[in-house]
């Protein structure tokens, strides 16, 4: 084997090793990302794979390829050491700023808010804001969404301005002074499923999506009368349906549709 070749032959079982090792590190993040902070199907409605997706793609790219271009055998090892040190910190660094970048966009709060369904994540919520929750909401949970409502407005000026704030972007459903638990709603919550039946009628061609995702999410066969359905909003418009048992507005399971 050539100088050259031998040369060049180092490089790419280097950059080989740092692959695996990247590789390894990105299916680390993924179980916190994916098993922690975005669960199913968040990681659909609110973008979560298509961060973390971006995220990993430049990280597990820039580090071997780097390794690619410097490494070199002829180097003092004190000097390839030292280049190689510098290119892990850089991409545990851009690793750590990417991670948390997604970490700020993660789903807090499933949130009943009027007529829909809201997904909440993270940036939404201005932090001074949070004092004003109940103490158990104080603090954005690190675990998945917490399914809550929002509470009837105190007066008409309190309308007026949480309306005004929706307008300027800051959703009802992100307002921590309204948020309130989740069965409190539930009256508003049966009143406005409608039943799984017309959504199925809407949209025939997805009939069979529906039925899957029914079947998967609940370990029991529910009566199609027994279901119900409201609309979901997320950032980014994205749509979805939420299926509820019409009895106890139990949240069943997520069915990608607009149905508004």
């Amino acid at each position: 084997m050539s100088t050259v070749q031998s040369h060049w032959k180092s490089r790419f079982i280097a950059a080989g090793i740092h692959l695996g090792i990247s590789l390894g590190l990105a299916a680390l993040a993924a179980t916190l990302v994916f098993v922690v902070w975005y669960p199913y199907p968040y990681r659909e409605i609110s973008g979560g794979r298509s961060l973390f997706g971006m995220v990993v793609a430049i990280d597990v790219v820039m580090g071997p390829l780097l390794t690619l271009v410097i490494f070199n055998r002829s180097k003092p090892i004190s000097e390839l050491r030292r280049d190689l040190a510098i290119i892990g910190i850089l991409q545990l660094a851009a690793l750590g700023y990417g991670l948390w970048t997604v970490a700020q966009a993660r789903p807090v709060h499933l949130v009943f808010e009027m007529d829909r369904f809201r997904a909440v994540h993270a940036f939404e919520v201005e932090q001074p804001s949070l004092k004003q929750a109940s103490a158990q909401w104080q603090q954005l949970p690190l675990t998945g969404p917490t399914l809550l409502s929002v509470r009837d407005f105190k007066n008409s000026d309190e309308s007026f301005a949480m309306t005004n704030a929706a307008f300027a972007g800051t959703q009802i459903g992100a307002q921590p002074s309204m948020w309130q638990d989740y069965q409190k709603a539930k009256p508003q919550i049966l009143a406005r499923a409608r039943p799984l039946e017309d959504l199925k009628k809407r949209f025939p061609g997805q009939t069979a999506q529906i039925d899957q995702a029914l079947k998967a999410a609940s370990s029991k066969d529910r009566p199609a009368a027994s279901v119900g359905y409201v609309p979901l909003n997320s950032r980014d418009s994205a749509f979805w349906t939420v299926l509820v048992d019409k009895q106890t507005a139990e949240v069943i399971a997520f069915v990608p549709i607009d149905s508004f």
